[in-house]
């Protein structure tokens, strides 16, 4: 209880300072959201362009206007989309979901995928199923997320009409049932890329593993096979993958724009791009300083792991 007391305590001062951080590189892109918006109306005078500068404080220092900001975001206001024209929460409340979504199916799907093909290669390293676990593995890592995309588009949409093109359902109300089905495709190729690495560490691990002495020691006691992999070796090897599911977490919640794209889902990685692209300052700063909260929640989930699937190592 102390060492997470302490690393949520770390985790605040971590975000201030990378609030500070995003707000001065934010801050420093060319243009504004204020010319952003007056795009669209050149007859304004000059006055009343000075006018708007004042009101939405872009006339003022960037320190002075982060103080401005943090003050605000302290009491519950995060401000509002210069893009989407609603407060900052409520246009990343719908995303935020529909990436939950997607994380949360695909991590159920590719950790317990990943620890069989994992445990299957790493059983006889070098034969036939090692090869074809390996070629997969190899394949994840290096085929390009917008291709295998649209080859699964083709093939499962267009052609053989069995599952939609689309990740989101057009009806607003559509049954748990019919959102599923749509979330089959984005899941099947978050699952391809991001299972891929996570068979190489575990098969890599196994085989470190599969070579120790209690390993050795469980053999000679007569337990079978399936009793040494699955109680005695796969447990100490899934260290290294708690790893790296804790690193590639933060980035699948705010990096998942290529599938969230050619699928046509609002989800996290898409509002970021979006923000940054139209320079919505406040849909930007708030959406990046989520994905760094979730990326250190899922650090500190990661040590606590650690420490239940090897008691030896204590937390301090």
């Amino acid at each position: 209880m102390r060492y997470t007391i302490s690393r949520l305590l770390q985790a605040v001062l971590v975000t201030l300072v990378m609030s500070l951080l995003l707000f001065m590189l934010i801050g420093l892109m060319p243009g504004d959201p204020v010319e952003n918006m007056l795009e669209g109306n050149p007859a304004l005078t000059p006055d009343t362009i000075a006018q708007m500068r004042s009101l939405y404080g872009m006339d003022q220092s960037l320190f002075t206007r982060y103080g401005h900001w943090l003050y605000s975001a302290l009491h519950g206001d995060l401000g509002y989309s210069s893009v989407y024209f609603k407060p900052v929460l409520v246009v990343l409340g719908p995303a935020v979901i529909q990436t939950a979504k997607l994380l949360v199916a695909t991590e159920i799907i590719s950790i317990p995928l990943a620890m069989l093909l994992g445990a299957l290669a790493a059983r006889k390293p070098g034969g036939w199923t090692d090869s074809l676990i390996s070629l997969l593995a190899f394949a994840s890592i290096s085929l390009p997320g917008f291709w295998t995309s649209l080859i699964l588009i083709i093939v499962f949409s267009v052609k053989l009409g069995w599952l939609p093109a689309s990740g989101t359902p057009l009806l607003a109300d559509a049954s748990i049932g019919e959102q599923l089905v749509h979330l089959i495709l984005p899941v099947v190729v978050l699952t391809f890329f991001h299972v891929g690495p996570l068979v190489r560490y575990v098969r890599a691990s196994m085989i470190e593993t599969l070579n120790s002495d209690f390993v050795r020691t469980a053999r000679a006691k007569g337990l079978s096979e399936t009793t040494v992999i699955t109680r005695h070796a796969l447990r100490n090897a899934l260290i290294p993958m708690v790893t790296v599911l804790a690193l590639g977490f933060g980035s699948l919640f705010s990096g998942a724009l290529v599938v969230e794209t050619i699928f046509g889902m609002l989800g996290m990685g898409k509002v970021i791009y979006d923000a940054i692209s139209n320079i919505d300052f406040n849909l930007a700063l708030v959406g990046l300083l989520l994905a760094t909260i979730v990326t250190l929640f899922s650090s500190l989930l990661a040590d606590l792991a650690y420490a239940w699937l090897d008691p030896r190592i204590t937390l301090k």
